[in-house]
């Protein structure tokens, strides 16, 4: 079914492709490629988690097929996040943020964008903000977007969404809007694979069951970021994250994880503010981490305020593919950190395909106690965008029992997620780039093909966001 609408989605976004002024030859696209090829085959250390060597071997060679013929860079794109998409990785993509301005600028910041926000529940999309001026209720379904049925569109979508497994949920969560991203998933693949334009057809579902058809003028790049709430500085000194009382509850909310470059000193802010609830005998703790994909693996230090013996985050096996990266490779490989370069020791033959990496002493291999111990009830909020470093922090909240899980699933996948270090491939011939993980984690015992369940579902609902609630954070502060 899935490739039927694939086949069928393709034509709108060849139609873009061709209007675009310049063309891909066949002999860069197969160049690059091939350098794909051999730099995820060395390197990539989830290639076969769910593919079969023979399965990445016709895949790859039928990406170099398609490519025997010259089509614009969009058309290229495409193609490449599709097959991306069949790794099943959710770090394995030609990462928006990562290309050149030249490739932003014409690949992803075309003024056709839906003028409001939205999510996905199920195959229904359910308006949750509109600020155009458009008169889209929220909670209000969009049945028909251009002509086609949503559920139709979404299953495009799909195949060209990054996620770990069969864990759909992340898929759908990526390709919803809510103003979380500079460049949101959908906005770009919408108009690549269906075709752009400056107006946008719909046939609307009003909370109160009302159905009608409306024609709204799409917004730019900006006009699509003005959405956005306040964005703070990651690279700054000032908190990203909030510590807010509501009575005898303490509620701390952690938008993102991706301090990688910040010059704010979040270990002791977080301390500080563990500190005070202890200190204030805090009955309740809320850790709400539903809009957080990942970064560095902040709940580590969370986690040390919270245990009274040493825990191990993550107990699964870290491997990786190589030792030393082929010098050949090295050129087209960025990354912030050289020395994954080369593992040197810390990579030990494993078996016949991978070492094993053992955990230096500054990745915090163990977390110990450390300060006061907070001792009250925690409830940490998940959902479906959890499918990194907020990801392995539910999976240790759960296996330790460390606090009650509220929400909806997370992304991820407890088969294990590839991570932790990267480079970035760049492709020179076509201009493009592939993100690479480097290290895979694999559970030491076999695991289902899902992410992480809470202990406390509650999912959202078009009702629930037609009346601006939000029954996860009420549940856990009643």
């Amino acid at each position: 079914m899935l490739g039927a609408v694939t086949a069928a989605v393709a034509a709108p976004g060849l139609v873009r492709a061709q209007a675009a002024s310049a063309s891909l030859s066949p002999d860069a696209m197969i160049e690059d490629v091939r350098l794909l090829r051999r730099a995820y085959e060395t390197l990539h250390p989830g290639l076969l988690r769910y593919n079969t060597a023979d399965q990445m071997a016709a895949a790859f060679d039928g990406l170099e097929a398609d490519a025997r013929a010259p089509v614009s860079l969009e058309a290229f794109y495409i193609r490449l996040s599709r097959f991306l998409a069949t790794l099943k990785c959710g770090h394995s993509y030609a990462n928006f943020y990562n290309q050149s301005r030249p490739v932003q600028q014409r690949l992803f910041e075309t003024a056709d964008r839906l003028p409001f926000q939205f999510v996905w529940l199920g195959d229904r999309m359910i308006v949750t903000r509109d600020l155009s001026g458009s008169s889209v209720a929220p909670g209000s379904e969009i049945v028909t977007l251009n002509g086609r049925p949503a559920g139709e569109v979404l299953a495009g979508l799909m195949t060209v969404a990054r996620a770990d497994g069969g864990n759909d949920a992340k898929r759908r969560q990526l390709m919803s809007v809510q103003g979380q991203d500079g460049y949101e998933s959908f906005d770009v693949f919408y108009s690549l694979m269906f075709g752009s334009r400056s107006r946008h057809d719909l046939e609307i579902q009003a909370p109160d069951g009302r159905v009608r058809r409306a024609v709204v003028d799409a917004i730019s790049l900006e006009a699509r970021r003005a959405q956005r709430p306040p964005v703070v500085d990651a690279g700054g000194d000032t908190p990203v994250w909030s510590m807010q009382r509501r009575g005898d509850v303490a509620v701390l909310t952690m938008p993102g994880w991706g301090l990688y470059e910040s010059a704010w000193d979040w270990k002791g802010w977080l301390n500080d503010q563990m500190d005070q609830v202890v200190a204030d005998r805090v009955r309740r703790l809320v850790v709400d981490i539903r809009d957080n994909e990942g970064g560095l693996d902040c709940g580590d230090v969370l986690a040390a305020r919270l245990i009274d013996r040493p825990v191990v985050p993550d107990v699964a096996r870290r491997l990786v593919r190589y030792r030393r990266i082929p010098e050949d490779l090295r050129p087209v490989l960025a990354t912030w950190d050289r020395s994954f370069d080369d593992w040197g020791d810390d990579a030990q033959p494993f078996d016949d395909r991978y070492f094993t990496l053992a955990r230096s002493a500054d990745e915090g291999g163990v977390i110990q106690p450390r300060g006061p111990r907070f001792t009250g009830d925690v409830a940490v909020l998940i959902g479906p965008q959890n499918s990194s470093a907020t990801f392995g922090f539910a999976q240790m909240v759960k296996r330790e029992g460390l606090a009650r899980l509220v929400g909806e699933t997370t992304g991820g996948n407890r088969r294990g997620i590839n991570g932790g270090a990267f480079y970035f491939l760049k492709l020179p011939a076509t201009g493009l780039e592939a993100d690479l993980p480097l290290i895979g984690t694999f559970p030491l015992t076999p695991q289902p093909d899902a992410g992480i369940e809470p202990d406390v579902t509650i999912a959202r609902t078009p009702g629930a966001i037609a009346s601006g609630r939000d029954p996860v954070m009420e549940a856990v502060l009643g």
